[in-house]
């Protein structure tokens, strides 16, 4: 029987590439940079990468969550008002369920003071509009699946096992060929009862698919 759906983990979305966007509010100039990491030390290096670029700019604003459940959060004000900065930007990756990625504004005064209402709008708006901008990545739950096949059926069970990923959200992420031909597959949890009946009909029952781990696909 396929997994309850209230069963199957969920997971927040990442973004596919990085993103800069520039705003501006009452003359101070807010410059996002979105950008995908994998730890908080890849996020720390392009912090300080964007430190080294703008050098002459006043503030840094940060924040980053890391995990395939958003584990790992923070944030920095940057010499900004406590609370107008960094927790405003967390909370915008939060609302969007969003992890692995790290977002920095560097904001250049323009003279005119904001007030703490006012920077918390900018840096909000910094943020969300810099990942308006963004491909978004979603990921959800899937389990790796084996089949083993003899050679002499390896192609035409190819054939079915690939239309048949494409039509419920799986993938074939390898395929190797020893003394049978092994495909590998990630599948959505919902859809494991599905593919054991296609492997069953495109087989006569001869083969089977054998359920792994449950791991992250990302799309």
């Amino acid at each position: 029987m396929d997994p309850r759906p209230d069963l199957v983990p969920r997971y927040p979305s990442t973004v596919a590439a990085v993103v800069e966007h520039e705003l501006v509010v009452k003359k101070s100039r807010f410059l996002t940079r979105v950008e995908p990491v994998a730890t908080v030390a890849e996020a720390d290096a392009v912090v300080a990468a964007v430190r080294k670029r703008y050098w002459d700019a006043r503030h840094h604003c940060v924040a980053l969550v890391v995990g395939h459940r958003a584990e790992q959060q923070r944030s920095s004000d940057d010499g900004e008002p406590s609370g107008t900065a960094g927790v405003p930007m967390l909370e915008v990756l939060r609302r969007r369920d969003l992890t692995d990625l790290v977002v920095v504004v560097t904001r250049y005064f323009g003279g005119v003071l904001l007030g703490a209402g006012g920077l918390v709008r900018a840096y909000s708006t910094a943020t969300s509009e810099a990942l308006d901008r963004a491909v978004e990545v979603r990921r959800s739950a899937a389990t790796r699946v084996t089949v083993e096949a003899p050679h002499a059926d390896a192609g035409r069970l190819h054939g079915v096992l690939r239309d048949w990923t494409d039509a419920h959200e799986a993938a074939v992420v390898d395929v190797t060929y020893a003394a049978a031909a092994t495909f590998t597959l990630l599948v959505p949890p919902a859809h494991l009862d599905a593919l054991d009946a296609a492997v069953a009909a495109a087989t006569s029952g001869v083969l089977a698919a054998v359920r792994g781990a449950t791991e992250v696909l990302s799309r």
